[in-house]
């Protein structure tokens, strides 16, 4: 049966103008992605808008955090990136089901003590290998080693306290993680099929070239990658769609 809470999907930023004009925002993304793995209702909410307070977690059957073009390295001097740190702590938690997606997965991990910095080894964008390193219901059905798209500059350096490694790679030690029974987050974006990840090396070709990139290299290169989005599905089946108990608690100030 459908839960009767909608899954969110909270917004920290928009996708490039080439990608949204020709497949719409992340929400599409993520909704064309997971299909039929869920029934229920959608629901969105802007973690940037700070003129209205972030919902209350206990409305939704679960949750995830979508990229963004902002760093985590500048949370400091962004008030709405401190307020959704507070806001994660909490999911975790009351064990609402949770899922950082490339920004989300850094954000989640500088909210549980961890640290994000520029990756020393410069951009990663299109197609690439990761390696998962244990087991976990998140990767259900998936090979030790799959391809996934991503399109990111900085990365998890210091991992947080308590958290499991999941996923590795050669471009980034922590490409996923889990904190508690279902908090999980994944540098990779499992929502990107490969049209998306191209129109992303398209709309950063001379930004790529003058960083020594070869983008046409890098757009043909690009591949589908079904095993990412089984990962969604599973998210959905695994930890949103599971019975569990509410779990109250303190996670700092939120507004």
């Amino acid at each position: 049966m459908p839960s009767t809470k909608p899954l969110l999907i909270l917004f920290t930023g928009t996708t490039v103008p080439l990608v949204k004009e020709r497949h719409g925002d992340f929400d599409s993304h993520f909704r064309e992605a997971i299909g039929d793995a869920w029934e229920g209702e959608w629901a969105t909410f802007d973690a940037r808008d700070v003129s209205a307070p972030l919902p209350p977690r206990e409305n939704f059957a679960g949750i995830i955090v979508t990229g963004s073009s902002s760093s985590v390295t500048d949370r400091l001097d962004e008030p709405w990136m401190t307020r959704l740190e507070a806001w994660l702590r909490g999911a975790v938690v009351e064990q609402v089901p949770l899922l950082g997606v490339c920004f989300g997965h850094q954000i989640l991990a500088s909210a549980l003590g961890g640290e994000v910095r520029k990756n020393p080894r410069g951009r990663a964008i299109g197609s690439r290998v990761v390696r998962r390193v244990v087991d976990d219901p998140l990767f259900e059905g998936l090979p030790e080693a799959f391809e996934v798209n991503v399109s990111h500059r900085d990365h998890v350096a210091v991992p947080p306290p308590g958290t499991t490694k999941l996923v590795t790679a050669d471009h980034d030690d922590l490409h996923a993680f889990s904190a508690g029974p279902v908090a999980r987050a994944v540098q990779f974006h499992p929502e990107f099929s490969d049209q998306i990840a191209r129109g992303y090396i398209e709309q950063r070709m001379d930004l790529l070239r003058g960083e020594g990139f070869d983008p046409e290299s890098l757009h043909r290169d690009v591949v589908d990658v079904p095993h990412a989005r089984r990962l969604l599905r599973n998210f959905v089946t695994n930890f949103v769609r599971q019975p569990r108990t509410p779990v109250r608690g303190s996670a700092g100030p939120e507004k």
